[in-house]
């Protein structure tokens, strides 16, 4: 089973007061580029995998979306969904997307926000996805950077000039990654790029667009904090069509 480190009192206390817990998707930088990467939700039927506080499958529903199912491993994750959300077409069940069953070909869209490199049995989960999507469908994720999970110690070094620097160490070494992230002993699942998207075509999918996300100058001049996001992609973005 995925480590269910969100239903950790500590880690999901820290994990509450971040801003994209706060603002949801207009408080997440990467939310225009992924945004831009779907389809038109008008009458699909939407599959969120890792859904956490429903930001996403709410903006899916208002956007005209059929019906959506919103997945989670995690009980209060949920129990905040539910509190928020009221539209009638979403529905959340808890599950483990190591162990998904879904429907053969029951669905339009899959979406995923920044957890997949929670897990371990990532091409099966990838086969389980590609079995369920109608054919022309898509599945359009975020995921952390496979650079910015691949130090074992994560966290800037400052050069001799005084600038930050992300120590990037044994990319190649793939496997767990243990960080001190909101709370102690967080698992996480290092990847390479390659491994990554080799596993998308092995599943059967075609990759359409990948994007190593970084904040635009408007959002630099925005939000200042976000310029040290220049330094190393933080995140990965991906659509791929079943």
């Amino acid at each position: 089973m995925t480590q269910n480190i969100y239903d950790d009192p500590e880690f999901f206390q820290g994990y509450s007061r971040m801003g994209r817990s706060i603002g949801g998707l207009d408080a997440a930088p990467e939310w225009p580029a992924l945004q831009s990467m779907l389809p038109s939700m008008k009458g699909l039927k939407v599959v969120d995998l890792g859904c956490g506080y429903g930001w996403f499958s709410r903006w899916a529903s208002e956007q005209g979306a059929d019906s959506v199912l919103g997945v989670d491993v995690s009980e209060k994750m949920l129990e905040q969904a539910r509190k928020t959300t009221s539209a009638a077409n979403i529905r959340y069940e808890r599950a483990d997307l190591e162990h998904l069953d879904l429907p053969v070909g029951s669905f339009d869209l899959a979406h995923s926000s920044l957890a997949l490199h929670y897990i371990k049995d990532l091409p099966g989960l990838f086969t389980n996805i590609h079995k369920a999507l109608k054919p022309g469908s898509r599945f359009v994720f975020s995921i952390e950077h496979p650079i910015f999970m691949a130090p074992r110690n994560p966290g800037w070094l400052i050069d001799d000039e005084g600038r930050k620097r992300w120590p990037l160490d044994s990319y190649q070494l793939e496997g767990e990654r243990v960080t001190n992230w909101l709370a102690e002993g967080v698992i996480k699942q290092h990847r390479t790029v390659g491994t990554l998207l080799n596993a998308l075509i092995a599943a059967g999918f075609t990759i359409r667009y990948v994007n190593e996300w970084g904040p635009t100058d408007a959002q630099v001049a925005a939000q200042p904090a976000l310029a040290v996001e220049r330094e190393r992609p933080m995140m990965m973005l991906v659509a791929v069509e079943r």
